[in-house]
């Protein structure tokens, strides 16, 4: 229909179901983060028993920007544990407790939450558009395709993020806030 835009909505969920989010509207941005710290959780959340990996073999971990006034908790919330690298640090990662699977990367201060990209279906998730912190990529890694691969969060990314966050009003909901979150 002329002038009219399709609602755009995926669903991201934990490997056994428990745990599921709907995102709604189009995303920030589909990206794959190479920093230290996505490295080195992503590591520790592969040595769980059973768990999903959320590291590429090249270092690189691919999630999807949503806006967090566009998330929905479906189920499983309760089944969720927020880890921390440090006790102090503003990144929390969600992790379903029934299988392992960490689910999203939440910057506390942030208007955002990071998808990991291996929980939404296939034929949902889009392919990345960027890589950002590739100065942090592993030894040897090279990139063969026409994919943007920044050193750091390059202005492309944060522009993205500004524009969303002036979209949303300048606010920061916290994920306990967001619709169907039941703790």
């Amino acid at each position: 229909m002329a002038g009219t835009q399709e609602k755009e909505t995926r669903i991201a969920s934990c490997p056994c179901g428990a745990v599921t989010l709907e995102l709604a509207g189009k995303p920030i941005v589909a990206a794959t983060c190479y920093c230290q710290s996505c490295q080195q959780a992503g590591q520790a959340f592969g040595a769980l028993p059973g768990a999903p990996g959320v590291v590429d073999a090249d270092g690189g971990t691919p999630y999807l920007l949503v806006r967090k006034d566009r998330i929905a908790w479906i189920s499983g919330t309760g089944q969720l544990d927020a880890h921390r690298l440090k006790a102090d640090s503003p990144t929390r990662r969600f992790v379903a407790r029934c299988c392992n699977a960490p689910i999203a990367l939440e910057f506390t201060k942030g208007h955002w939450l990071s998808v990991y990209a291996g929980r939404i279906a296939g034929e949902e998730r889009p392919p990345p558009a960027m890589r950002t912190m590739t100065k942090d990529r592993p030894d040897g890694v090279e990139f063969t395709d026409a994919i943007p691969s920044y050193a750091t969060h390059s202005g492309k990314f944060m522009w993205k993020l500004l524009s969303a966050w002036a979209a949303m009003g300048f606010r920061a909901p916290p994920v306990e806030k967001t619709r169907g979150w039941v703790r």
